[in-house]
C-alpha cells in the first residue's frame, strides 16, 4: 500500500499489552471504535520509509504515536508524530514510554503534589509506580499507595510509596482522611471508599476503572471529583509539543525505569493477556520483529 503524505511506515519491534488497550477489546467505547481495527497504542520500531521532507528519519527508532493499532508488524502514523528514540534507551523500555509516562506527568502538572500527601489506588500498576515517584521528585510530602497483591510491596517501598493492604479498611480510611489528592485507577468500592473519606476541599482524580465499576459520587463530593482521560489532552501534545514532553520523560525513565516486562512472541499472545490480567502479574509486551 503507498505512503500517505507526511506520513511515515513504521516496522514494529515491540508492543506492550496496557489496561487501556483491553478495555476496547471487551467491547467498552463501542461508539468510538469501527471494526475492524487493531488493538495497541504504543510501541516501537523502526522507520522504513519517509517522505522526502522527513527522510532524516529513515532506519530510527521511534515511537509511532497516533497510529493504527500498534499490534501489528507495520504501522503508518503521521510523521509529526513519530518520536524518535535517544540513545541509551532500550527498545522494551521505549515501547512503554507514551501512555503511562505521558498520563503521569500530565496529572502531576495539573494537579501539583509538592507538600501534599497524595493517595494512589492500584499502585502496584505502572502508571501508579510514576505517579509516586514523580510525586515525590516535585516535593510531596508523603505518597501513601493501596495494592492488591502482597508481590508489590517491596517494590512500593523502594520507590518512596507507603504501602496500604487493600484489605485494611482501617488504613485506607485514614489514609483518605490524610490525602490532599487521590489518583485513582481502580473505581469501584475502593475509589468510592476513599472519596467518601477524603476531606471537602482534597482533589479526587479518576483516571481508570480497573474494577469495572464507576465511583459512585454524592453531590456533596462532586467539587472534588475530577476525571482524567490522556486522549482529552493529545491535542495540545501535537507536533513539537510532543516532542517537548518526550524531552521531560527520557530522563526520568532513564533514571528510574519500570520492572522488566515479560516479552511473549506475538503468536503467543493469549498467554500475554492472561500474565497481563493475572493478580500480581508483570507488564505483557508483544516481540513484533520475529513475525517480520
Amino acid at each position: 500500500m503507498a505512503l500517505q503524505p507526511n506520513t511515515v511506515r513504521v516496522a514494529m519491534t515491540y508492543a506492550p499489552i496496557n489496561p487501556s488497550d483491553l478495555i476496547p477489546i471487551t467491547g467498552a467505547y463501542r461508539q468510538r471504535i469501527g471494526l475492524p481495527t487493531i488493538a495497541g497504542y504504543e510501541g516501537v520500531g523502526l522507520v522504513i520509509e519517509a517522505p522526502a521532507e522527513f527522510s532524516h528519519l529513515l532506519g530510527q527508532r521511534v515511537l509511532p504515536l497516533r497510529g493504527e493499532g500498534t499490534w501489528q508488524t507495520v504501522v503508518d502514523c503521521p510523521a509529526t508524530c513519530a518520536v524518535e528514540v535517544p540513545d541509551g534507551i532500550s527498545d522494551l523500555l521505549a515501547a512503554r514510554a507514551y501512555i503511562n509516562p505521558l498520563a503521569a506527568l500530565t496529572m502531576l502538572h495539573l494537579w501539583p503534589p509538592k507538600g501534599k500527601v497524595i493517595l494512589l489506588t492500584a499502585a502496584g500498576s505502572e502508571c501508579a509506580e510514576y505517579l509516586g515517584r514523580w510525586a515525590l521528585r516535585q516535593g510531596a510530602a508523603r505518597v501513601l499507595g493501596i495494592y492488591r497483591s502482597e508481590c508489590r510491596v517491596d517494590r512500593l517501598a523502594e520507590c518512596g510509596i507507603e504501602p496500604i493492604s487493600i484489605l485494611d479498611r482501617h488504613a485506607i480510611h485514614d489514609a483518605s482522611v490524610q490525602a490532599n489528592i487521590a489518583f485513582d485507577a481502580l473505581g469501584g468500592e475502593i475509589g468510592t471508599a476513599a472519596l467518601g473519606h477524603m476531606r471537602h476541599e482534597a482533589k479526587f482524580v479518576s483516571y481508570g476503572l480497573l474494577s469495572n465499576e464507576p465511583v459512585a459520587i454524592g453531590s456533596e463530593q462532586s467539587s472534588g471529583y475530577h476525571r482524567f482521560h490522556l486522549r482529552d489532552h493529545l491535542p495540545s501534545f501535537l507536533g513539537p509539543a510532543m516532542q517537548n514532553a518526550f524531552a521531560g520523560i527520557w530522563p526520568r525513565l532513564a533514571e528510574t525505569g519500570p520492572l522488566a516486562p515479560r516479552v511473549f512472541g506475538a503468536q503467543y499472545w493469549q498467554e500475554a493477556l492472561e500474565e497481563t490480567t493475572r493478580p500480581g502479574g508483570r507488564k505483557s509486551v508483544l516481540d513484533l520483529a520475529e513475525l517480520s
